[in-house]
């Protein structure tokens, strides 16, 4: 099975924009990549701040749960410069992130505008575009930094998104692997899908009544509603 629907929102058949999580979400968590970005984050932490790597580890965390992002509480406690820290973090080896030729596959015969919303940068998300082979199907990409550096699920870089490509709410869908972030996101009237993983993180409030669908298999999840668009049945994989 490729998801479950809780409650209805517009009928996948019918979504016209597909907005997507980048980090854990277009390539599986399993890859550890962003454990990468974390001990990338920990160093930096370790170097500005002049801290032992067991401070800088737990600074990390405590920033995220109380502001979000690590990135926003390093700049609303010690004043660091947001894009300095982004390109260290992201400056990491994305060999360990691997081809999925069935994403591929599934977004390509997606009919509608592709666009990632991401609380990493702009290059961040097009070095792993261009690494998984997903460019093409991609129109466009909200980072942190468009958003003025407020992290999701703040409301500005949603409503930024809508406004900047034109999306229509109610005929947009939002993918996310953070449940907490896809709540904004049905707020503003988008139909919403939370990929399940096991990360404490992740995985809290996803029992939120804003959650539409609960994907386990994303490629089975859009290749599944592209057989919707086109009128036909998705089969038991997509149900």
């Amino acid at each position: 099975m490729a998801y479950i629907t809780r409650r209805e929102g517009c009928p996948l058949g019918l979504i016209e924009t597909w907005i997507f999580d980048l980090d854990n979400t277009l390539y599986p968590a399993s890859c550890r990549l962003f454990e990468q970005v974390q001990r990338r984050m920990n160093e930096y932490i370790c170097a500005r701040l002049s801290v032992t790597p067991e401070e800088a580890a737990e600074l990390r965390r405590r920033y995220f749960l109380e502001h979000g992002t690590t990135l926003s509480g390093l700049m609303r406690v010690d004043q660091i410069d947001p894009h300095d820290f982004l390109d260290f973090v992201h400056d990491v080896d994305l060999a360990c992130v691997p081809p999925d030729p069935t994403l591929v596959a599934a977004l390509g015969a997606l009919a509608g505008r592709k666009i990632v919303h991401t609380n990493g940068s702009v290059r961040h998300a097009e070095r792993l575009l261009d690494h998984l082979g997903l460019s093409g199907s991609f129109s466009g990409i909200v980072d942190i930094v468009a958003a003025d550096f407020d992290p999701k699920p703040a409301l500005a870089g949603y409503e930024l998104l809508l406004r900047r490509h034109a999306v229509a709410a109610q005929t947009a869908l939002m993918i996310e692997d953070m449940a907490k972030n896809l709540r904004t996101a049905a707020e503003l009237g988008m139909t919403t899908a939370w990929l399940r993983n096991a990360v404490d993180w992740a995985a809290a409030e996803a029992d939120g009544d804003w959650i539409h669908h609960v994907v386990d298999d994303l490629a089975g999840f859009l290749a599944a509603a592209a057989v919707l668009q086109r009128g036909g049945d998705p089969g038991p994989a997509g149900r």
